[in-house]
């Protein structure tokens, strides 16, 4: 984030709507709050299920909100077209890392495989220093109450510590959650950090 450039959220969740109404509700409002704040939103560009919701939350609330999606799935129709910039990039890989650079805090809402592949890479890469953003995960109805029990038995196992398991800011409440990343993000790196450009991620 440089002095003119707002404070830019990136969200990953899911591209459909989930089982639970709440899911869509917190979508919702984590969309408008990042509006409301002042800040960007950044997320993958699609128009269906909780990424849409986000989005036109977002939208409706006069935010400004930044779009990337592969090539692939813009063929498809699938890219949202009424954002104030949708980036079309060839690959997946290119989408993570221009959304990672655009990006000054990163949030997990409900989502499938697709969100908890972006939500572990971006936070193993917090880990080893390729940023120094704070990573957040939205526990909405209890829906990562699973994956948190696992990782407290990975850790248990041996495979990872509880350094890195602080490094993931989990909370239920959107407006909590969203404070808590952008109070982390003002004071500075962690113990993980090194040089980096404005956002705190280093190209791979």
């Amino acid at each position: 984030m440089t002095p003119s450039a707002p404070f830019s959220v990136c969200v990953y969740c899911g591209s459909r709507p989930g089982a639970d109404e709440r899911y869509a509700h917190a979508a919702n409002e984590i969309g408008r709050l990042i509006a409301e704040r002042g800040w960007r939103l950044v997320y993958g560009g699609g128009k269906a299920g909780l990424m849409g919701i986000v989005a036109n939350a977002a939208l409706a609330a006069h935010g400004t909100v930044l779009g990337v999606i592969p090539r692939l799935l813009q063929d498809r129709e699938i890219g949202h077209d009424g954002l104030d910039e949708l980036r079309v990039v060839n690959t997946m890989h290119e989408r993570k890392q221009a959304m990672a650079e655009a990006s000054d805090a990163f949030v997990a809402l409900p989502g499938g495989i697709g969100t908890l592949e972006e939500l572990f890479e971006v936070w193993t890469w917090r880990h080893i220093g390729f940023h120094r953003s704070p990573v957040g995960l939205l526990d909405t109805a209890g829906f990562y109450a699973p994956l948190l029990s696992f990782m407290r038995h990975t850790e248990a196992a041996g495979f990872i510590d509880a350094r890195q398991q602080a490094m993931l800011h989990v909370d239920s409440d959107p407006a909590r959650l969203l404070d808590t990343l952008h109070a982390q993000a003002q004071t500075g790196p962690g113990p993980a950090g090194s040089s980096s450009g404005p956002s705190g991620f280093k190209t791979l």
